[in-house]
């Protein structure tokens, strides 16, 4: 009875078999499987039935000529073109401020005035005496003229009219120490008194700075020296006024080297008539010390290999690893010293996709547009003087 159940699971198990690998046969080589060389929608089939990838998309541009500005750049710090701190000359009590906070005023401007009751009492009766001896000098000029007074009487009342004359003077110049009056046109400081205050010399009252002009101190490196000549241009930016650039003249360098930093002190000045600038204020200065032609491609279009530099160059659909020679990088570009010809297509996005050899596609009119877009901004390369 074993032996018979046997041969029974031996024939099931056959009879499966079988008809596992007929079906299979059939559905291989039957009308139901596709036709030889017949691609699947949206791809393609390379030899040996493995899916071909399609070419990658990337945008091209062309190498171009450019000028390119040497800099030198540095930190430097705004000053007023002028500042002092208004104090008085004399002891004696606020009468009267004329100013505000932050106030603009014009030279000349009476800003504080002092009690002066006392001198005002002298000078009227100086004036007095100046007229009663002008008076006299005129009646003894006169009978002088006819004969009728002595020389002498015309020395004294002349030497009378003067020193009167001169009294009032000093009575004058006393009461204009006590008026505090702006010394040249600019932006006052915080007010630190008020009516009643007791001032003396020492005593300050408020802080005036004329900036209409910014004076602009910065050092760089000794290496530089030869290049910092009083009249060469200056960009400063500030982060106060991002995008904003603010253009000057170097006006001089000094006189000395810092025997410990290796460094000297350039002062350039900035026009400020706006006054957006403010003394004290951090700028970064970028001095332009010469300028020449150069060829010049994106920076993300350069690729390193150790110590080499390559770029992507289309040949037609094919793009083609070129090794070239760089010089200075600035603002996202790259100088190109060699390997390279001006005009010359190469491949400026969509580098990690590509092989050398390898097939890609892009726009057409991305090789149109860049022969006949406008020059870009001057590439602008640096060296970092920043102290």
């Amino acid at each position: 009875m074993k032996n018979a159940l046997v041969i029974v699971l031996a024939f099931a198990l056959g009879g499966g078999a079988m008809w596992y690998f007929t079906s299979n046969r059939e559905g291989a080589g039957g009308a139901s499987a596709p036709a030889a060389g017949a691609r699947p929608a949206g791809g393609g089939f390379a030899p040996g039935g493995r899916p071909q990838a399609q070419a990658p998309l990337v945008t091209v541009g062309r190498a171009h000529s450019d000028r390119i500005y040497d800099v030198v750049e540095a930190l430097g710090t705004a000053q007023a073109n002028e500042s002092v701190t208004l104090t008085a000359k004399v002891t004696e009590s606020v009468r009267r401020v004329n100013f505000e906070d932050g106030d603009y005023v014009e030279a000349g401007d009476v800003l504080i005035e002092l009690t002066n009751q006392e001198e005002e009492a002298l000078l009227a009766e100086a004036r007095a005496n100046l007229d009663d001896a002008e008076s006299q000098l005129r009646r003894h000029e006169d009978l002088s003229s006819r004969g009728l007074a002595a020389a002498s009487e015309l020395d004294v009342a002349r030497s009378r009219a003067g020193a009167m004359r001169a009294r009032l003077n000093s009575i004058v110049a006393r009461m204009r120490d006590r008026l505090i009056l702006a010394p040249f046109s600019g932006m006052l400081g915080f007010r630190q008194v008020s009516p009643g205050t007791m001032l003396s010399p020492n005593t300050p009252i408020t802080s005036i700075d004329d900036i209409s002009v910014i004076k602009l101190d910065f050092t760089v490196p000794e290496s530089v020296i030869g290049s910092m000549t009083p009249g060469a241009k200056i960009v400063a930016k500030s982060v106060s006024f991002p995008g904003r650039d603010f253009e000057g003249v170097v006006r001089t360098v000094g006189s000395r080297v810092d025997p410990v930093t290796r460094a000297i002190t350039v002062r350039a000045h900035i026009e400020n008539a706006d006054r957006a600038l403010r003394p004290g204020m951090l700028l970064t200065v970028e001095v332009v010390t010469g300028d020449r032609m150069a060829l010049v491609v994106p920076e993300g279009a350069v690729f390193q290999v150790q110590n080499r530099a390559y770029v992507y160059r289309a040949d037609g659909d094919v793009a083609r690893q070129q090794q070239i020679d760089v010089g200075d990088r600035r603002f996202g570009v790259v100088e190109v010293l060699g390997g390279l010809a001006d005009g010359d297509l190469i491949v400026v996005e969509g580098i990690v996709k590509l092989r050398d050899g390898a097939r890609m596609r892009y726009d057409a009119k991305d090789a149109a547009v860049s022969e006949s877009a406008p020059p870009p901004e001057p590439v602008v390369t640096a060296s970092d003087a920043r102290s």
